[in-house]
């Protein structure tokens, strides 16, 4: 790096402090939140403070420079894990994972725990029956809600919206961290496009808290869950979850709120410009509701076939498939063993829920998981594989809708798939090995991996991390975590990038 006109020249640095002054002021104001209502306000302030301080200094002796790919996934990755640890700041000053006989090193691992699931939106949670959610103050709550809120659209793509002078960098930036295959413009400057997600993202948020104040949520709860619905991130400010309100209107709004949330976000911005919605010419669209609908119909029949009411089975199935099949991560059960808490199911319906902990929403959204148009792509790849060894001189390409994917993104989603199953493989056997069974390990890093939330067993709807898995096994997770909500690449190349440079230092001597 070199410091022209007094000022460090490196886009991490810039993003990295940019990041820091927005999650300290959402910090700043949970802090009035809580001093209103609770009793950890100073506590939080004090945390605003700490993260503010470098946030700044960063922002002010840094200027972006001129960046490679490479470079930009650095970036993307390294803002995302010192955002993480900063976060995790409330929780610790206020002391929320403090408790009898639990040394200091296990409520720092509870700490980044919580604020990786939150930032990452995948609903995980270690609050739990030693630690309750309704036991905290309304500010740490809020806080918890918001990390999912700002992790949701994406923080770089925040960052974006105010630093015009990453100018060709900006999309790269957005495509590092994006869902999907990378970022669409949707205006000629990307920081235009970055405000574009912005407003779109906000305006759902907003509809959504409307509808649960309308539905009878109170003013407190509809912005919080609005928040963690438009996420798709899961987080709620009940220890029963949605399931505290037990009410079909509640559940619907989530439900809709979610796969609004699930859709690309390019759709919606084409659907208003064209003043009528164009979400239905879209195959992955199509193919992402299709995949909904029939799971609900499937587990509604094996529930019902397993005696529960068909009502009940419906209403059970349809809010479980969508929280998954979202990433969203919710629960409606009213409690442990009640009909929407899913790992009582057999193991039927509970294998189409895998299913759809590894699929996800589409790209271009907020949720997490392989995404319906891999999907969709990596069948048709195996398709042509098949057809191509019984035809060998044919040209086949690979179709998505009416269109032909490009070769190159065919490979690159080809190469997608054997990371992401290979990442599964080693982190349920790393996880086991720390002392998980089988079934929990591998439900945990299925939906750490896929920003889910809430798994198979002991990683329950109803059930807390701190159960179910050890404090390393709960590091490895969260490190998952991150991994899949910067969709796997910037994360591990970030990790390869020193071990490159030794190595090129090594064969220069």
């Amino acid at each position: 790096m070199k410091r022209p006109a007094g000022r460090w020249e490196t886009t991490t640095g810039q993003v990295t402090g940019i990041a820091l002054l927005f999650v300290s002021a959402g910090m700043l104001g949970s802090a009035v939140i809580e001093s209103i209502g609770g009793d950890q306000g100073l506590a939080m302030t004090l945390a605003a403070l700490v993260t503010l301080v470098p946030g700044a200094a960063l922002w002010l002796s840094t200027r972006p420079g001129q960046i490679d790919r490479a470079a930009v996934f650095s970036a993307v990755a390294g803002t995302w894990l010192i955002v993480s640890v900063f976060g995790a700041l409330p929780y610790l000053f206020a002391g929320t994972f403090n408790r009898s006989g639990i040394g200091f090193p296990v409520v720092l691992a509870d700490a980044l725990f919580e604020s990786v699931s939150g930032f990452s939106c995948t609903g995980s949670t270690v609050f739990g029956s030693h630690n309750l959610i309704a036991d905290q103050g309304p500010g740490i709550l809020m806080y918890r809600q918001f990390t999912q809120w700002i992790g949701g659209m994406g923080i770089v793509v925040l960052v974006v919206t105010v630093l015009p002078a990453l100018r060709a960098s900006g999309l790269g930036l957005i495509g590092a961290e994006a869902p999907g295959e990378g970022g669409d413009r949707l205006a000629p400057r990307m920081a235009q496009t970055a405000r574009r997600f912005w407003y779109l993202y906000a305006g759902l948020t907003g509809l959504i808290a409307v509808a649960l104040i309308a539905v009878g949520m109170s003013l407190f709860d509809a912005v919080a869950h609005a928040f963690t619905t438009a996420s798709t991130g899961g987080f709620s400010t009940r220890d029963a979850s949605i399931g505290y309100w037990d009410s079909v209107a509640v559940e619907m709004v989530i439900m809709i709120g979610l796969i609004l949330g699930a859709a690309n976000f390019t759709l919606h911005s084409r659907s208003l410009v064209a003043r009528r919605p164009v979400h239905h010419h879209d195959p992955e669209f199509r193919g992402y509701i299709w995949l909904l609908t029939g799971a609900t119909l499937v587990v509604t029949i094996l529930l019902v076939d397993d005696g529960m009411g068909f009502t009940r089975s419906l209403r059970s199935a349809a809010f479980n498939v969508v929280t998954l099949g979202t990433s969203g991560g919710f629960g409606n059960a009213t409690g442990p063993g009640s009909d929407g808490d899913f790992v009582r199911w057999a193991a039927g319906p509970q294998l189409i829920l895998l299913i759809l902990l590894m699929t996800g929403g589409c790209t271009g959204s907020t949720s997490g998981g392989v995404k319906v148009m891999r999907l969709i792509i990596g069948i048709s790849h195996a398709r042509r594989t098949l057809r191509g060894i019984r035809h060998p001189r044919a040209v086949l390409p690979v179709r998505h809708g009416t269109g032909v994917m490009a070769e190159p993104m065919v490979e690159r989603i080809a190469g997608f798939m054997v990371v992401y199953g290979m990442l599964v493989v080693s982190g349920t056997l790393v996880v086991a090995a720390l002392g998980t069974d089988l079934v929990t390990a591998m439900g945990g890093v299925v939906g750490s991996l896929g920003n889910m939330g809430p798994a198979l067993n002991r990683a329950g709807p109803t059930a807390s991390f701190v159960d179910g898995f050890s404090t390393p096994a709960r590091m490895v997770l969260a490190f998952l975590m991150l991994v899949g909500r910067l969709e796997l690449f910037p994360m591990l190349l970030m990790l390869v990038a020193p071990y490159r440079t030794l190595h090129d230092r090594v064969r220069s001597r």
